[in-house]
C-alpha cells in the first residue's frame, strides 16, 4: 500500500476528520514550532549559571546559543529535500525526537561538549521544523483562510518566546540551569502524540515522498554552512581592536557566497545536449549527456519572482531589526536606564502577550488589505518606535518607554502573519517548500547578524562618547539612542522593499 493510500495518508485523514483536519494539522505543527522557538530563546537566562558550573568564560559558554543559531539557520535549507525524500510525517517526528533527546541529554550532561552537542541537535531540528507550517498554510488552506491560519499560528509561536524566558528565570532560580533543557520535553512529547494522529505521510497539495528524488546537495550545504560561520565570526571579530581577522573572514564570506550562487546555478541547468555525427550520414542528431541526480540546495528560481525577491529582502532587514532590538532593549533598560532584570522581564511580558493578540487579530482581518500593505504599516510603526526612543529619559518617567515598546510590538504583529503570505502567494506550488525555507533562512541570517551588528554599533558609540564626554552616564544613554536610530534606518529600508513587494505582485483569480 502506497503512502497516498495508507491509513495515515492525507486522503485518509481528511476522510476521518473532515474539514477540521487542516486546523488539527496546523495545531500539531504549531506545537512543534513552539517547542523549537522556545528552545532557541529560553537558554539565554541560564548562561551565567552554566558559566559558573563548567568554570568557563562567558564568551565560550555563549557558543551554546551561537551553535544553536548556526545549526538552525543552515538546516532550514534542507527542509524541502527532506520533505520530498521522506515525507512530512517522518521528518516532523524525527525533529520532535531530536528536540526531546536534546532536552534530556543536555539536562543530564556533566560535560560541556555534550551540552554543545545537545544544543546543535536541537538547532538542527528547530531549523527543519520552522518552514513546515508556512508550507502547510499555503497548500492546505484556501486563500481567504490563509490570513486567519497565519494569525493563529503566529500567536502560538510568539507566545513561546514571550512567556518562556519569564518562566525560565524562575526555573533557574529554583532548580538550576538544567531545568531549562527539560522545559522542551513535555511540548515535544505532546507534539509527537499529535503527529501520530493528524500529520499525514503525504503532503498537503498531493506531493508524495519520493525515495528516488535527487540527492541532497552536500556541496551547497557545506558552502552555506561555511559562509554562515565566517559571516557571524567575522562580525564578532569586528568587536575587537584588531580587525585583520574580521576583514579576512568577511572577504572570504563574499567569495564563498559567489561560489555558492555559481554552484546552485550550475545544478539548475538542464542536461547538456551535444551534437554527434550519425554514422554514414552528414545529418547530426542530439543526444543527452547524463548528469548526477542532485537538486540544488537553494532553488534560485524563486528569486525570479519579483514579489518573492522583495519579500526576502524585507525578511532579511526585518530579521536584523527584530533580533537586534530583542538584544538591545533589555541591555538599554538595564545599563542605560538602570532598571533591574526582574523589573525588565515583568515589564516586557505584557508587550509580548499584546503582540500575540495583535497577530491573531491581523490574521482575521488580513483579507481586507493586501499582505504587502499590512507589512508596510507594521514596518512603519516599528521604525517609528525606534526613531522616538531618543525622547525617553529617566528624569521624565518611563511611560513613554512602555508606549514605544507596545507600539513596536503592534508593528511586529502586523508583519508576522503577512510577510510569508505576501512573498509566497502566487508562486508555483512546487516552489513553495523552497520559498518557505529560503525566506526563513534569510530572516534567521539577518537576525543572527543583527545581534552582532547592534552590539558593534553600540560599542563603537560607547567608546566614542567615553573619550569625549565629561558625563559618562549621559554619554551611555546617547550611544543607545543612536543605536536605536540605526535600527530605525534599517527598518525604513525594509519598508521600501515592502512597497516594491506590493507593486511586484498583481493578484490573479488563481491567488
Amino acid at each position: 500500500m502506497t503512502q497516498a493510500q495508507g491509513p495515515h495518508s492525507l486522503q485518509a485523514l481528511q476522510a476521518r476528520y473532515g474539514e477540521r483536519h487542516r486546523w488539527l494539522l496546523l495545531m500539531s505543527v504549531m506545537l512543534g514550532s513552539m517547542a523549537a522557538v522556545m528552545s532557541s530563546t529560553i537558554l539565554n537566562v541560564a548562561i551565567p549559571d552554566m558559566s559558573q558550573h563548567f568554570t568557563l568564560g562567558q564568551s565560550r559558554v555563549q557558543w551554546v546559543s551561537s551553535g544553536f543559531m548556526v545549526a538552525m539557520t543552515v538546516s532550514m535549507l534542507t527542509t524541502p529535500w527532506l520533505l520530498l525524500r521522506y515525507g512530512y510525517r517522518r521528518v516532523y517526528e524525527v525533529c520532535m525526537w531530536l528536540l526531546l533527546g536534546g532536552g534530556v541529554v543536555g539536562g543530564f550532561a556533566n560535560d560541556f561538549p555534550l551540552v554543545m552537542a545537545a544544543r546543535v541537535a536541537e538547532g538542527l531540528a528547530a531549523g527543519v521544523v520552522q518552514p513546515i507550517p508556512a508550507i502547510i498554510i499555503l497548500r492546505a488552506f484556501a486563500s481567504h483562510e490563509q490570513g486567519r491560519a497565519s494569525g493563529l499560528f503566529g500567536m502560538g509561536v510568539v507566545l513561546a518566546p514571550a512567556i518562556g524566558p519569564s518562566i525560565g528565570g524562575v526555573l533557574v532560580d529554583v532548580f538550576g540551569w538544567r531545568s531549562i533543557f527539560f522545559m522542551v520535553v513535555p511540548l515535544a512529547m505532546v507534539a509527537l502524540w499529535l503527529s501520530r494522529r493528524y500529520v499525514p505521510t503525504s503532503a498537503p497539495g498531493g506531493v508524495q515522498a519520493d525515495a528516488e528524488s535527487p540527492g541532497l546537495d552536500w556541496i551547497g550545504l557545506a558552502l552555506a554552512s561555511a559562509c554562515t560561520l565566517m559571516l557571524l565570526n567575522g562580525l564578532v571579530q569586528l568587536r575587537r581592536d584588531d580587525h585583520t581577522v574580521a576583514v579576512a573572514l568577511l572577504v572570504l564570506t563574499c567569495l564563498g557566497v559567489a561560489v555558492f550562487v555559481a554552484w546552485q546555478r550550475h545544478l539548475l541547468r538542464p542536461r547538456r545536449r551535444v551534437r554527434s555525427a550519425t554514422s554514414g550520414r552528414k545529418a547530426k542528431s542530439l543526444r543527452q549527456v547524463p548528469q548526477v541526480r542532485r537538486g540544488p540546495l537553494m532553488n534560485l528560481q524563486v528569486f525570479g519572482h519579483r514579489h518573492f525577491a522583495m519579500g526576502a529582502l524585507v525578511s532579511f532587514t526585518y530579521g536584523i531589526a527584530l533580533f537586534g532590538s530583542t538584544y538591545l532593549l533589555p541591555v538599554y533598560m538595564q545599563m542605560g536606564l538602570g532598571l533591574s532584570p526582574s523589573y525588565i522581564g515583568a515589564a516586557l511580558l505584557p508587550a509580548g502577550i499584546l503582540l500575540a493578540v495583535t497577530i491573531a487579530s491581523v490574521g482575521r482581518l488580513s483579507h481586507r488589505m493586501p499582505p504587502a500593505h499590512w507589512v508596510s504599516w507594521g514596518l512603519g510603526l516599528l521604525a517609528l518606535s525606534f526613531a522616538l526612543m531618543p525622547l525617553v529619559h529617566p528624569a521624565a518617567g518611563l511611560a513613554l518607554l512602555w508606549i514605544l515598546v507596545i507600539l513596536g510590538r503592534i508593528g511586529l504583529g502586523f508583519i508576522l502573519p503577512s510577510l510569508n503570505l505576501g512573498a509566497m502567494r502566487g508562486l508555483p506550488k512546487d516552489l513553495i517548500p523552497q520559498a518557505s525555507s529560503v525566506i526563513g533562512f534569510v530572516r534567521m541570517l539577518g537576525g543572527a547578524a543583527g545581534v552582532s551588528i547592534c552590539a558593534i554599533v553600540l560599542e563603537w558609540r560607547l567608546a566614542v562618547y567615553a573619550l569625549t564626554a565629561s558625563h559618562p552616564g549621559h554619554a551611555d544613554l546617547r550611544a543607545f539612542n543612536e543605536t536605536f536610530v540605526f535600527l530605525a534606518t534599517m527598518t525604513a529600508l525594509a519598508l521600501l522593499a515592502a512597497r516594491k513587494m506590493g507593486e511586484a505582485h498583481t493578484p490573479t483569480k488563481k491567488d
